[in-house]
């Protein structure tokens, strides 16, 4: 006698029905590919030639070009012109380049340092593909020299201007809750200008990028899934247990959220000064230095007790220490990074936790507001609070002119 259609499913094992359409989908797959019923639409057509540049090292030989295969088709590299001008190169470890594949473009050139080249590669059908070098010069060799150099300067942009501007609680614990409050709008502005700045740098970078890395939704998912993360570890930590907890925990996030914004900070330090703009990097590095004063006070004003009875439980030292390493240190990895092995890709997913990070500060920030305005029994939408929120985003404004 047959069995039921249900009980003969529930005689397979779970693996066996987990598997089952996963070797169904391949299969349809196979099929699709030794069949190809797209070839009739691409007879007599060209092919689809896609090739981004996606870094041009300038070496005691020449110039080093890593070039990536962006698009379907196989992609030869027939000719090189450096300026205008057509010149020997040689592709390693082979061209064509296959799709989704990498290969370095060697181009002997007697280049003459602090000039600018532009760098064009031509395919057999005629498509060209091109970069720019601003400042011809030679890309930093690893020493302990440079590494320190950077590390350095990384404290300087981070972590110096965060103390500093934690310098200000002594000072700030004297205020009534209202002007504790209006320091917490000044905070909020603060962070709503980072975001934006944070977004519009990952956007930047998401365009340089190869097509197939997706940059503008690597960068959405990577701060939506890192916002996410915050909130369940906010969650499970149970961050609403104690004032004083709480305060800390946000405190330690909005660190956090500067820090990975200070890395990308870091990261255009390290690449200005890895291509040769000296310049621009010591401007970028005075610059940073002024605009991040501020993020101290942003990071200290959660730990500022909410009255008279919260007036003895004051962090340590060694917890404003911290705060400052959380903060300021990044800008130091991220000089690292930038300087040795700047990577656009890398730097898209930095700034896109950045703006996770910062977007869940905000939120953090902004509920610990409406909190303290309801404890004294007032609106969180007063002219004091707008006055600090104004301030918070006028004086990353302004001095983002620096930068």
């Amino acid at each position: 006698m047959n069995k039921p259609a249900n009980e003969r499913s529930q005689s397979f094992p779970l693996w066996l029905k987990i598997l089952l359409p996963v070797l169904a989908l391949a299969l349809t797959l196979a099929a699709f590919v030794f069949t190809d019923p797209t070839a009739v639409f691409k007879r007599g057509l060209p092919p689809a030639e896609e090739l981004a540049i996606t870094r041009v090292e300038v070496i005691e030989e020449g110039f080093r070009v890593q070039v990536y295969n962006d698009g379907p088709d196989p992609v030869e590299i027939a000719q090189v012109l450096v300026d205008d001008a057509y010149w020997e190169f040689s592709v390693e470890p082979d061209s064509p380049v296959p799709p989704l594949g990498r290969r370095e473009v060697l181009i002997p050139y007697p280049w003459v340092r602090s000039e600018a080249h532009v760098i064009t590669l031509l395919s057999p059908v005629g498509m060209t593909f091109s970069a720019e070098v601003p400042l011809a010069a030679p890309i930093p060799r690893f020493s302990w020299g440079q590494f320190w150099a950077y590390g350095l300067i990384g404290v300087f942009v981070g972590v110096i201007p965060v103390v500093l501007g934690m310098l200000w609680f002594p000072a700030l614990r004297q205020l009534d809750r209202r002007w504790l409050e209006a320091v917490l709008a000044l905070t909020l502005g603060l962070l709503v200008f980072l975001l934006l700045d944070t977004f519009l740098e990952a956007l930047e970078l998401a365009r340089k990028i190869p097509n197939f890395f997706q940059g503008i939704p690597l960068a959405v998912l990577a701060g939506l899934l890192t916002w996410l993360l915050l909130e369940a570890v906010g969650t499970g930590s149970g961050k609403q247990a104690g004032r004083e907890r709480s305060g800390l925990y946000l405190a330690g996030l909005i660190a956090l959220g500067i820090g990975v914004h200070n890395m990308g900070e870091g990261l255009a330090i390290g690449a200005a000064f890895a291509t040769g703009e000296a310049a621009l990097g010591t401007f970028l590095v005075v610059g940073f230095m002024l605009h991040n004063i501020t993020e101290g006070v942003g990071i200290a004003a959660p730990l500022l007790p909410a009255g008279k009875e919260d007036q003895g439980r004051i962090p340590g030292v060694l917890t404003f220490f911290w705060l400052a390493v959380l903060a300021g240190v990044p800008a130091s990895l991220g000089a690292w990074i930038g300087g040795f092995a700047f990577s656009p890709v890398l730097a898209t997913l930095f700034f896109g936790i950045g703006l996770g990070a910062i977007w869940q500060v905000i939120l953090e920030v902004g509920d610990l507001l409406v909190r303290r305005a309801e404890r004294r029994g007032g609106s969180v939408f007063s002219w004091l609070n707008l006055a600090g929120f104004s301030l918070g985003v006028l004086v990353m404004y302004l001095t983002g002119f620096l930068t």
